[in-house]
């Protein structure tokens, strides 16, 4: 029976050694600030800033195979 209380014990040890540790604590929290401002900027780009990128970057292929077209008769 004591091999069994053995490995409790120094589970025991560990999750209190870890659970004292606050080492990390600082980087925890500013990671979830982070996240807490970067998510709802995220959103709104995604909402209302994707069509006009999109459209953006369409327009740029649609003068871009013009011009390809363009070179192509001239070429001839």
């Amino acid at each position: 029976m004591k091999n069994e209380l053995k490995p409790t014990s120094s589970f025991r040890k560990l999750l209190a050694r870890v659970h004292n540790d606050e080492r990390g604590a600082v980087s925890l929290e500013t990671i979830l600030i982070i996240g807490a401002v970067a998510i709802p900027i995220l959103i709104f780009l995604i909402k209302f800033g994707w069509p006009r990128i999109k459209d953006y970057f369409n327009d740029g292929l649609q003068e871009l195979e013009e011009g390809g077209t363009n070179a192509a008769q001239n070429r001839i």
